[in-house]
């Protein structure tokens, strides 16, 4: 059943639990060299840190990637024992962590335990030559951690026991990614309210906005969504549960496949998409990650949708306003624009959406008409 829309950006927001942002996400994959090669060549990341046998960590090794103020770590087994190997034969390659920076690690541990998350990690000093790192950890859905890293006194590559690492050369052009803008989670059907209010409770965070299934939904399938956030755009956390279709969700389907709820996708944030989107720089690179699969027909084949368009609502006035996102998606709905994707932006002031570009006349002049804007375009 469809559940009504509400945009509910909180003007007076209650900041209980203090974020910096997001400090980094980790990886547990199969091969981590393998991976910080791919993220390097393929998205532009540049290797800062390493951790591994030759910094007297026995069971792992970790690559630090950094581009702008986004920061990945992928993090290999040494053998086949132990949580991370596990993690990987359960789910194959996938985000462990999604890391939270905040000014005091110990407070944040404590006010979430305090509000009914399960602490995994208890405040820990972590300290080498550069100085010190205090780390906490609670679960989220599924087998995803978020640690809290307070990192004030620390001038460390990334963390005690990584040391400083030679990039990977890539002689792409620049890629242009500035940061994190969300992380988006995929729970079971019905579980979406309850991880809308374990961070409403837990984290503080306020609903931005909520999507029902008759808005993100094609012929075949449908899913629901609501962004939870901090407040004031540091982290934007949306969660998706399925609805029903046709066929099997979207979101059904990932949980099938990662044998659980999970991170579905990362939004990283560029000023120019169109220069971040080397469309054949990241055909190259995926053609070679995934030579094998090709090969052996486990992937059919890689290629370029280039008829596809992205519309922006943009204005000032959409920030508190309530509804706006119901009455674009359902005004597109009546003149049958199917939605290939949807993105909220960095701020209140902004919602995108992804259509075919045959639809694109018909999606500006429908949404125009919505909001009694002088002029259509013709």
């Amino acid at each position: 059943m469809a559940q009504d829309v509400d945009q509910t950006a909180t003007k007076e927001h209650e900041d209980v639990m203090p974020l910096l942002g997001i400090d980094h996400v980790e990886y547990y994959v199969g091969n981590a060299r393998q991976a910080a090669y791919y993220y390097s060549k393929a998205f532009g990341f540049t290797v800062t840190g390493y951790s591994g046998p030759e910094t007297k960590v026995r069971d792992r090794a970790s690559w630090v990637l950094e581009q702008g103020e986004a920061r990945f770590v992928v993090t290999g087994a040494m053998g086949p024992e132990g949580p991370i190997a596990k993690h990987v034969r359960q789910h194959g390659d996938g985000v462990r962590d999604v890391a939270l920076r905040v000014p005091d690690a110990t407070y944040a541990y404590e006010h979430a335990t305090k509000q009914g998350a399960r602490g995994v990690l208890e405040p820990t000093v972590l300290e080498d030559e550069n100085g010190k790192v205090i780390r906490s950890a609670i679960a989220a859905y599924g087998e995803t951690l978020h640690s809290f890293i307070e990192r004030e006194n620390y001038s460390g590559p990334f963390l005690p026991g990584y040391r400083s690492e030679a990039s990977i050369p890539d002689d792409g052009p620049e890629v242009g990614i500035q940061l994190i803008d969300h992380v988006v989670c995929n729970v079971e059907l019905g579980k979406m309210n309850e991880w809308a209010q374990f961070y409403r409770k837990v984290l503080g965070f306020d609903q931005l906005v909520h999507f029902r299934d008759d808005q993100i939904s094609s012929e075949y399938t449908a899913l629901m969504s609501k962004v939870m956030w901090d407040g004031v755009g540091r982290v934007k956390l949306p969660i998706n549960e399925p609805a029903p279709g046709k066929k099997k969700s979207q979101i059904e389907e990932y949980i099938q496949f990662y044998r659980g709820p999970g991170v579905q996708h990362i939004a990283l944030l560029t000023e120019d998409i169109v220069s971040t989107v080397d469309a054949q720089r990241t055909v190259e690179a995926l053609r070679k990650e995934f030579a094998q699969d090709l090969a052996h027909h486990k992937v059919e084949h890689i290629t370029v949708d280039s008829n596809i368009a992205i519309v922006a609502v943009v204005g000032e006035n959409m920030r508190g306003t309530p509804g706006i996102a119901g009455r674009t998606f359902n005004a597109l709905g009546r003149e049958n624009v199917n939605l290939i994707a949807i993105a909220q932006g960095s701020s209140e002031s902004n919602i995108s959406f992804v259509i075919d570009e045959k639809s694109v006349k018909t999606a500006l002049n429908t949404t125009h008409r919505e909001f009694g804007l002088d002029a259509s375009p013709s």
